[in-house]
This record gives C-alpha cells, structure tokens and sequence, in this order.
C-alpha cells in the first residue's frame, strides 16, 4: 500500500466510525467509501504564485449564506491533458487553501468545487497536489457550512485526480 491509499482508507474509516464525521447516522450504516480518481503523478505538481498586484482580500460566500475572509497569496499556471488553466491560492484562518471546479463538476466531481491545502516548499514554491482534492463537508451533508469556490478558480479543464463526487446525499 502506498502512502496515497494509506491516507484514503485512513479517510473512509473516519468518515465510517468517528463521532466528528460529517456523515449523519444513516449514511454511516450505508458508508463503503469515498471514491477517487486513479493516482495522477502528472497532477502533482510544485508551483510558484506569482504575487498579485491589486490581490487583497477577498470574502468567499459560504454555503450556508455567510462570508469568510481570505487573502490571494498568488496564480500559477498549469497545463492538464494539453489544456492550459490557472488558479488562484489563498490564506485563510486554516492557512493555503486552494477551492476549485474543473470541468467535470456535477458529472464526476462535486458541483461546488474542491478543496487542496497546498504545502509551502523552500524557495517560495508550492506543493499542489491535486491526488489530495477532497469534497468540502457540505458535499456530505447540508447542516455544514463551506465556502464556495470564487469565480476565478472556476476552470474548464478536467482534473482527474482526488476525491470524486459523494452519490449519498440522504
């Protein structure tokens, strides 16, 4: 076993029998696993952001109607399958976060978007790996309030790697 699927059955047993689970008590007697994507090598990828000149704060809408405070730290670039995209990292109260949809939201992948906590590395780099996207809590379960991913992170490319869509909403 890999440290990827180490990290994924250590999940699964979370979300199945811890009492901070977001899963209700229903879902739990119904839980096999989350699904994910193949393990992606070309989705892993260290980055650097480049600054932004007017990139303040920004107030992310949650799901639940209220607004949480973040900060830009930076873009990057990236190609994934040929296909050029950018994103946007963030700060907030939890540290880098990294909220994205890619364009296979609603289909494979939660509608709202994913999470990654990208790894500060030496030299102002970035581990962004996106075999670590997870859904936020709300996929799971509605009582859960997230923030929603902000229109720039929203890109048109697929990201098939991560956690997929939860079809147990129930």
């Amino acid at each position: 076993m890999n440290e990827l699927d180490a990290v994924r059955l250590a999940k699964d047993d979370f979300f199945a029998r811890d009492p901070h689970s977001p899963l209700t008590v229903d879902q739990k007697a119904r839980f096999a696993g989350l699904e994910y994507f193949t393990e992606n090598a070309d989705l892993r990828l260290e980055v650097v952001a480049r600054a932004l000149p007017n990139g303040g704060p920004l107030q992310m809408q949650t799901s639940t109607g209220g607004v949480q405070m973040y900060s830009r730290v930076g873009t990057f670039d990236f190609r994934v399958e040929g296909r050029q995209a950018r994103l946007t990292i963030f700060e907030g109260p939890n540290g880098l976060f990294l909220p994205f949809v890619d364009a296979l939201a609603g289909e494979q992948t939660y509608p709202a978007g994913r999470y990654l906590d990208p790894e500060p590395l030496p030299g102002g780099r970035h581990l962004v790996d996106f075999n670590l996207a997870y859904n936020p809590y709300c996929a799971y379960n509605s009582d859960w309030s997230c923030p929603l991913t902000p229109l720039e992170n929203r890109i048109n490319v697929p990201i098939r790697a991560g956690e997929k869509i939860f079809r147990d909403l129930h």
